[in-house]
């Protein structure tokens, strides 16, 4: 089975790449829209070729998403989900890959290991993966602060045995030192090495290094990695009564609770569906509209969303009510 890979490419004034300094590590460029190409791979060998011609890319990236209009569109927007405001459609949809970018930092580097030496750094790395990744084969690659941060700072690209999705991913991987941001749709895995300012050299002479190993990272089965279900929602109490204001503004507290704390990819989609079941307590009366508003924007704001995209969001979820229906009895 094969697989297909999303490479997004920037404006030719701006840059996928972190610019290196004598003083600092210089972020990416703020990038709007891209074009956007998509490549067949078939195996391990498939994606480090196309990763050895996107590390000297500083203007790509790549995406775990499908194109909805592919294989190749111009000026887009990473956008999984429409538009609140401007009703603008997806330009990606979530699908199950069978390639995996991992992001691995926090990694403790023993003195005796070098931040050069990639294949050692990424054979540390990868023993603190699950069982099914030790041995195999992997492309490893140096990310911009690797060497000049503390620690192992490492993506680790793997061919799995399956088409695996998102989801699957972060309940396989809770609990290691990956991080779940990069399982996102639209998550930029960015795929260039970083510029160097005038007059500095790369202190790392290979970025990108094949590892020797099984060809194929065996994925448990589905139901493994299913997600635990989901507890059914709790009775609303009577509508007016002192029960149901307390359970009412429990609900609210807890809400705004998850949406502060959710992982920065899942920020969105927390505030949408928590935001979403607080439109069933508006709908029948246990709380104000204007206060779900003022909470759940906050909320947002506090997990380091812009206000503005805060308030299009919520106002969007509570007009989209969740479809769990309200208790027999309840307004």
């Amino acid at each position: 089975m094969s697989d297909f890979i999303t490479v997004l490419r920037c404006a030719a004034t701006l840059r996928l790449a972190k610019l290196i300094t004598q003083d600092a590590i210089v972020p990416y460029d703020n990038t709007k829209t891209y074009d956007a190409w998509t490549f067949p791979i078939s195996d391990i060998e498939a994606l480090r070729a196309i990763l050895a011609r996107l590390i000297s890319a500083p203007r790509c990236c790549v995406v775990r998403g499908e194109l909805i209009d592919g294989p190749v569109v111009k000026r887009i927007v990473r956008r999984v989900y429409p538009d609140a405001d401007t009703g603008e459609v997806p330009t990606l949809r979530d699908v199950p890959r069978r390639w995996l970018a991992l992001d691995m930092e926090g990694i403790d580097r023993p003195d005796a290991v070098v931040a050069a030496d990639i294949e050692a750094c990424a054979r540390i790395a990868i023993s603190r993966l699950p069982n099914a990744f030790h041995g195999a084969g992997c492309v490893a690659q140096a990310t911009a602060g690797h060497g000049i941060k503390t620690g192992i700072r490492l993506r680790l690209w793997f061919w799995l045995s399956r088409h695996t999705t998102g989801m699957e991913l972060k309940q396989w991987l809770k609990g290691h030192p990956a991080d779940p941001a990069i399982f996102g749709a639209a998550q930029p895995i960015f795929t260039a090495a970083p510029v160097f300012a005038q007059g500095m050299t790369d202190h790392i002479s290979e970025r990108l290094v094949m590892l020797p190993g099984a060809e194929i990272v065996e994925v448990p089965p589905p139901e493994a990695l299913a997600p635990p279900p989901r507890p059914a929602p709790k009775p609303l109490p009577e509508t007016n009564s002192l029960a149901a204001s307390k359970y009412a503004m429990a609900a609210l507290r807890n809400a705004a609770s998850r949406v502060i704390n959710a992982p920065v990819a899942s920020r969105h989609p927390t505030c949408r569906s928590q935001t979403m079941s607080l439109a069933r307590l508006v709908d029948a009366g246990l709380l104000a509209r204007s206060d779900v508003e003022a909470v759940m924007i906050s909320a947002l704001e506090q997990a380091g969303k812009p206000r503005r995209e805060g308030e299009r969001l919520v106002a969007w979820a509570l007009d989209h009510a969740s479809s769990t229906p309200l208790p027999e009895g309840v307004a």
